[in-house]
């Protein structure tokens, strides 16, 4: 009797698979210490920079998760007959999640220099740009597993639906950043990234990761017409925008059902609460989760 069920073209595949993430890796690793002007090992391990870990753990997630599902997609059979298009996959993928990390930086958060933050070990900024690196990849997932892109013209419907997809992100900042102000006389969220709170990092990070998650749900429950680009774009706008109210709606339920009775922005906003943060990213990240669950059948 065989108890292991491995064939030679899954021990391929692994090998193939292994190979690509460790050369993401080195890549990672090279563009870390430019960033960072010195050795990681020395930023690390000398200066004990906890918010370059941060960050730099997420990005080998990323990397890993991204490289996996690819592999988990295609058909090795495929693969070794077109390698090229392996190839153009892949560097698409980081492609359009390092475009959406970008705009997250540049746009999004103009007013807060992460970077600069996190190589002054602000943990919580790493924790606000370690969260939208992951929910970027999140949502990149979720677009190729909705269009399958197979040419150009589903490209370009992927390219278009991804911006469409960023601006949802961004309003659910602006709308953060709003309930923050209201909360708090009028002060600035990204101001306060600054003021190294971790609870608040915690929050946002698990906010987005959960945002993230229900985009994906909305895209797993949409249908994607092929050549069609007003029609898609009205079908994702529909779905994840309704996917987009029932997270805040079921995670209002939930925090209130779990959290009686709590102030979570006075814990979290001027007490630097890292448990009450910790429970509303675990809430988020859970009811996003169970949005998948509930629509991807």
């Amino acid at each position: 009797m065989s108890y292991l069920s491995l064939s030679n073209t899954s021990l391929l595949a692994i090998a193939i698979c292994f190979m690509v993430i460790c050369l993401a890796v080195i890549c990672l690793r090279v563009v870390s210490q430019l960033k960072a002007k010195q050795a990681l090992k020395e930023e690390l391990a000398q200066h004990d920079n906890f918010a370059l870990g941060i960050s730099f753990a997420s990005e080998i997630s990323v990397v890993v998760a991204t490289v996996a599902f690819l592999f988990d997609e295609i058909n090795i059979n495929a693969a070794q007959s077109n390698p090229l298009k392996m190839i153009v996959l892949i560097v698409l993928l980081f492609t359009f999640i390092k475009v959406g990390h970008l705009i997250h930086r540049k746009w999004i958060l103009h007013r807060f220099n992460e970077e600069a933050a996190i190589l002054k070990q602000n943990v919580c900024a790493a924790l606000v740009d370690s969260g939208m690196l992951i929910a970027n990849c999140i949502i990149t997932l979720g677009l190729y597993s909705w269009s399958h892109t197979q040419g150009f013209s589903s490209l370009l419907i992927a390219f278009v639906s991804f911006f469409l997809l960023q601006t949802i992100f961004a309003l659910d900042s602006k709308f953060r950043e709003y309930r923050f102000a209201r909360a708090n006389q009028g002060a600035s969220l990204q101001s306060n990234f600054n003021l190294e709170n971790t609870s608040i990092g915690i929050r946002y990070a698990g906010k987005s990761i959960g945002l993230a998650l229900a985009i994906y749900a909305g895209l797993a429950s949409a249908t994607f017409h092929s050549g069609k680009m007003v029609e898609n774009l009205f079908t994702l706008a529909l779905h994840c925008g309704t996917m987009w109210l029932l997270l805040y709606l079921l995670t209002t339920i939930i925090k209130f059902i779990s959290l009686p009775n709590i102030d979570t922005a006075l814990e979290i906003d001027h007490q630097d609460n890292i448990g009450i943060a910790c429970i509303e990213f675990a809430v988020f990240s859970a009811i996003g989760y169970l949005l998948i669950s509930m629509f991807s059948i």
